[in-house]
């Protein structure tokens, strides 16, 4: 739940419309336990699309890679459980923030946070 939270502040800190959904588990792969997906607005696909992803592996992934641990009540080796998840699909991004930020007159206002790494507040449609 903390990465979800995580992917979430990113997403929401860029102004986008976006949802969290929690993955039915014929959507899932057979390996993880639960998913949750961070999915952007992109209007001209009139569709969420998934920039991040959260999921359980239980022991799946431990297993593969031989991962183990002792606990010190009962010296038993157990395999971890792992958490995956993506940081943000940057391909996915970039067309929302251009479709949720694009202006009438086709130039795109860049979300706060990125103004500074940016250097202008704008994106002409001439600079394109």
């Amino acid at each position: 739940d903390e990465m979800v939270q995580d992917a979430e502040r990113l997403v929401q800190g860029l102004g986008l419309h976006y949802r969290i959904c929690k993955l039915a588990v014929k959507d899932m792969s057979d390996t993880m336990a639960k998913t949750y997906d961070v999915e952007a607005w992109i209007p001209s696909m009139n569709e969420y699309k998934e920039v991040s992803s959260a999921s359980n592996a239980r022991d799946y992934q431990a297993r593969r890679g031989n991962i183990r641990f002792k606990r010190r009540a009962n010296r038993k080796n157990e395999y971890l459980h792992t958490l995956n998840a993506s940081g943000l699909a940057t391909s996915r991004l970039l067309p929302a923030i251009v479709e949720q930020f694009q202006q009438e007159d086709g130039s795109v206002c860049i979300p706060d946070c990125l103004r500074k790494w940016l250097g202008k507040k704008v994106i002409s449609p001439r600079s394109f």
